[in-house]
């Protein structure tokens, strides 16, 4: 049986990744273009950097946010979620002044000018996380500050968290988040403020997974585990894309923290999976000639996001074979989809030979939604390692409170007792 200290250590370890992964990431986050990014930096990413200006094709700017304003106000319900970013969204209650007649020749999806394309983490400093990083420590901190996990604290957290100025600094809010406060706006009970992915395909994304996964982690056992996450998925997002992800990397997640060998957890994962049938590239084909999949039928979205096939991954096969030019962006997708992110997240640590730290930054190299598919990575390296680079760790800007944070979770996740 592993001891105490070393169950420990990789908890504390695979939170560190998560952490880590999404702010190495964060500068290039939702860059397609490889040839774009390499432009831009020319060196690639090799540390934590600030998100600059602009971002050449950066397509935040017009998402849409329609709370319904009166009835929010009648029923005491705070609304505002984008407070000083709301400029660059069209919502029920700013008016949004910034032209977008040009269209991304990657998804389709239409574009500002050059000098309006504002970086999808804006005003984010080298080292800072992204909202998706605090919203799990909005996690961490409900079972901090209660000894457990309850639900209802959690989403007192979250709307606590979104809806009061200054606590969040990222002009970059997901769907799932946007969606929720509608529903909430409108009277709707918390515990039901949830899209579904079958009615927004974004609901799907790997944004969904990493508080599910540490939460999973309070659990007696892996069994309750995959139960206690999916619930708590439940809460903000409906992903049956998602719920498949979680269903095999949570085992994954708790036999590497045991100690459990590496290659042989990653290979069984892989072996767990199947591919889709439509590589990345032709996803965004179809993408590119609908001028933006929120014009693709969802008939079509559901079928082209899960047809698999029937054969296992042969993720050792793809690492013998091909070259990353194959993989990143050609065969897997580097958007925010579960069952093209999760091959690659695999792929990407073989091709590295388990280097967490060369793993995490070609994971923000690989671009698209490199933050997400970065946190849910950092989680499994970190969870395989005895040490973790020093520099990493300090280097992230709310280092001292993580630390803090990371420290007490572990504790009471060891406990047994926060369920």
């Amino acid at each position: 049986m592993p001891s105490e200290v070393s169950l420990a250590m990789r908890l504390e370890n695979a939170l560190w990744g998560l952490f880590i992964a999404d702010a190495l990431a964060m500068p290039v986050h939702w860059y397609y273009n490889l040839d774009t990014l390499k432009r831009d930096y020319p060196s690639g990413i090799k540390g934590y950097g600030a998100a600059r200006h602009p971002h050449p094709e950066a397509f935040m700017t017009g998402r849409p946010y329609k709370p319904d304003v009166v009835s929010a106000k009648r029923l005491g319900r705070p609304f505002d979620i984008l407070h000083e970013h709301a400029r660059f969204y069209t919502t029920t209650y700013t008016t949004f002044a910034i032209d977008r007649s040009e269209r991304d020749e990657e998804t389709g999806n239409a574009l500002p000018g050059l000098d309006e394309r504002y970086h999808y983490h804006h005003g984010l400093k080298a080292g800072e996380n992204t909202v998706g990083a605090h919203l799990a420590r909005v996690l961490m901190r409900s079972v901090i500050d209660h000894g457990r996990y309850d639900p209802e604290r959690f989403i007192e957290g979250f709307i606590e968290h979104m809806t009061t100025p200054g606590k969040n600094r990222d002009a970059y809010l997901e769907a799932y988040i946007r969606y929720w406060f509608e529903n909430y706006s409108k009277g709707t009970a918390p515990s039901a403020c949830a899209a579904f992915q079958r009615d927004d395909w974004s609901i799907g994304g790997h944004g969904a997974m990493p508080r599910p996964m540490i939460l999973s982690t309070l659990a007696p056992s892996t069994y309750q585990g995959i139960g206690l996450a999916i619930e708590h998925l439940s809460l903000t997002q409906r992903s049956e894309n998602v719920a498949s992800a979680l269903a095999p990397v949570i085992p994954a997640l708790h036999r590497l923290i045991q100690g459990a060998a590496p290659r042989t957890i990653w290979l069984s994962l892989a072996e767990s999976l199947r591919l889709p049938k439509v590589g990345g590239r032709e996803l965004f084909e179809h993408y590119s000639r609908a001028d933006g999949p929120y014009n693709i039928p969802k008939d079509e979205m559901w079928r082209l996001h899960t047809d698999l096939e029937t054969a296992p991954f042969d993720v050792e096969r793809l690492v013998r074979e091909c070259s990353d030019d194959d993989i990143i962006g050609g065969r897997l997708s580097t958007a925010c989809y579960p069952e093209h992110g999760l091959p690659l997240m695999i792929y990407l640590t073989l091709r590295h030979d388990f280097d967490f730290e060369a793993t995490l930054l070609a994971n923000a190299n690989a671009g698209g939604d490199n933050v997400h598919r970065g946190m849910v990575l950092g989680m499994l390296m970190g969870a395989m390692v005895d040490h973790l680079p020093d520099r990493l760790k300090t280097g992230l800007l709310d280092h001292d409170d993580l630390k803090r944070e990371i420290k007490s979770f572990a504790d009471i996740a060891l406990s047994g007792t926060a369920t």
